[in-house]
């Protein structure tokens, strides 16, 4: 048990995690049960509970958190980051759940918080622990104007513009449309037969 929860709870899925939720919770208006739903697919065991009254919350930290993926550079990420931590973390502690699962970090004000306090906390410990180790920002905002998800940095390499290849994909295509579009084919470039020279 230990180590499937300790990959259910690591850094990274904590920080994909927080992206999922970003991205259902700033999306289409989601209900409880669709993000009961995504905490679930991350690790969230038995069945969370979340109510419509912890919508609003949930929505302002996911707004919040959104912040911190829009950063264009480690320094920006950091002083987002720096700023949630001082508003929202509270003492660095361990906690088992009351022997519920294995010993882990929360930074939220207690082991009940609401969900909002907690996907704040949570994020910003994980995201401030991957602008640590990478001193990048932890992500980005896909440039697709028919998108705009947050994702993950995946590591080193070139910059990532897009959260997905589908994204990536569709951009191309249309911009290789509206290219063709702009520039006539070769047949609307010969001459008219009808045409005086």
């Amino acid at each position: 048990m230990n180590s499937a929860w300790s990959a259910r709870h690591s850094v990274q899925a904590v920080a994909q995690r927080t992206a999922a939720l970003v991205n259902a919770l700033t999306g289409e208006k989601a209900t409880p049960d669709e993000i009961a739903g995504v905490l679930r697919e991350h690790g969230e065991q038995g069945s969370p509970e979340v109510t419509e009254g912890d919508m609003a919350p949930l929505r302002t930290a996911a707004l919040r958190l959104r912040e911190v993926f829009a950063a264009d550079d480690a320094d920006e990420a950091a002083a987002r980051l720096n700023g949630l931590l001082a508003e929202c973390a509270g003492p660095l502690r361990l906690t088992s759940h009351r022997g519920a699962s294995p010993w882990h970090p929360h930074l939220d004000a207690h082991d009940e918080a609401p969900w909002g306090e907690w996907l704040l906390a949570s994020s910003a410990l994980a995201l401030t622990v991957l602008v640590w180790d990478r001193q990048q920002p932890p992500g980005g905002i896909c440039a697709s104007a028919a998108c705009g998800n947050v994702f993950l940095t995946q590591g080193s390499g070139p910059v990532r513009r897009y959260c997905s290849r589908r994204c990536a994909t569709r951009e191309r295509v249309a911009a290789h449309r509206r290219a063709r579009g702009a520039a006539p084919d070769a047949a609307d470039r010969r001459p008219n037969p009808d045409t005086p020279a």
